[in-house]
């Protein structure tokens, strides 16, 4: 995906090169059969020769445009594309609290966890590290950052149940699990991007704050993407007793706001399915700057051979 190239802090817009009082003239040449000046002069209220010097001014203003891309293509411009991340670490951070037993999501909210970060991890490419952090009353660093995919596989598939919930501890142990990524073989000073993706159903009850962690993921430069997973009703029955287990969407948005990531919501497998595509078609590019030189003087040639066979098709089109 590029971004528009601008001049002067503008997009270029190929319309505001059409001449003033052309527009009329330009529609018709490009629809319906051939026409005669007479013809034209009728439809549009213009004289004859004003015809005739609207055509000539639309076959100027193609070689003008032509002239303008190769003079944007003379000057280097920079635009910014999308291209694939060579090397990052992931870190999935997974809240494993009693509320995740909740069967509001099929089969229940942790199984459904495990499948869908099972795929992600196997779509994201092969040179990123992937960690792995379960947290309910505290965080707890399962896999460190490793391009090794079956280690982090065997422990989204051991992922465990415990009591409380301290989202601000995963995210520390989060911090921690980045710190651990090996460096990269080619460059070893070079810093390796990291990005956090936290997954939770409820609210933080134990353990240090969301704001702190948050505020230390923003210092460290880690975004933190959250998944608030699960429903409105959902519930557990513990000792018989039914504990409604809704999630709080707002504590996991103001996480992902205040470190600059997304914040995602999802109330199905297929739904949590959806978000993690999302989140590894972000992770795994980055935008940067690239010359657009090729792409303007291609535009410059095109506009001018456009223009010279446009004045040869137009001044056919236009009987005496």
């Amino acid at each position: 995906m590029t971004a528009p190239v601008t001049a002067g802090g503008a997009p270029l817009d190929a319309g505001t090169l059409v001449p003033p009082g052309a527009a009329p003239v330009l529609r018709l040449l490009r629809s319906g059969p051939p026409r005669t000046r007479s013809e034209i002069a009728a439809e549009t209220g213009l004289a004859r020769s004003t015809v005739q010097a609207r055509v000539d001014q639309l076959v100027a203003a193609g070689l003008v445009a032509g002239v303008a891309a190769a003079t944007v293509g003379f000057a280097r411009p920079l635009g910014e594309v999308e291209v694939p991340r060579e090397r990052a670490t992931v870190v999935l951070a997974v809240d494993v609290s009693i509320s995740m037993r909740a069967t509001d999501v099929e089969p229940d909210r942790l199984t459904a966890a495990q499948r869908s970060a099972r795929a992600f991890v196997a779509e994201l490419p092969p040179r990123f590290n992937v960690g792995l952090v379960a947290f309910a009353g505290a965080g707890q660093v399962l896999v460190p950052p490793t391009t090794d995919r079956s280690l982090v596989e065997r422990g989204i598939d051991g992922l465990e149940l415990a009591s409380y919930t301290g989202i601000g501890e995963g995210l520390y142990a989060a911090l921690a699990a980045v710190q651990q990524a090996p460096p990269d073989p080619d460059d070893p000073t070079a810093p390796v991007p990291a990005a956090v993706v936290l997954l939770s159903d409820g609210e933080t009850t134990v353990g240090r704050t969301n704001d702190d962690a948050a505020r230390a993921a923003a210092e460290a430069g880690v975004p933190v993407s959250t998944i608030a997973f699960g429903t409105p009703g959902g519930t557990i029955t513990q000792e018989g007793v039914r504990t409604p287990v809704p999630v709080n969407e707002g504590e996991l948005a103001d996480i992902a706001e205040t470190t600059g990531g997304q914040a995602y919501e999802a109330e199905s497998a297929g739904e949590l399915d959806a978000v993690y595509e999302d989140i590894g078609s972000s992770i795994g590019t980055v935008r940067q700057e690239e010359e657009t030189t090729a792409r303007w003087t291609g535009l410059a040639l095109v506009l001018v051979v456009l223009s010279a066979l446009g004045s040869l098709l137009w001044f056919g089109r236009i009987s005496q």
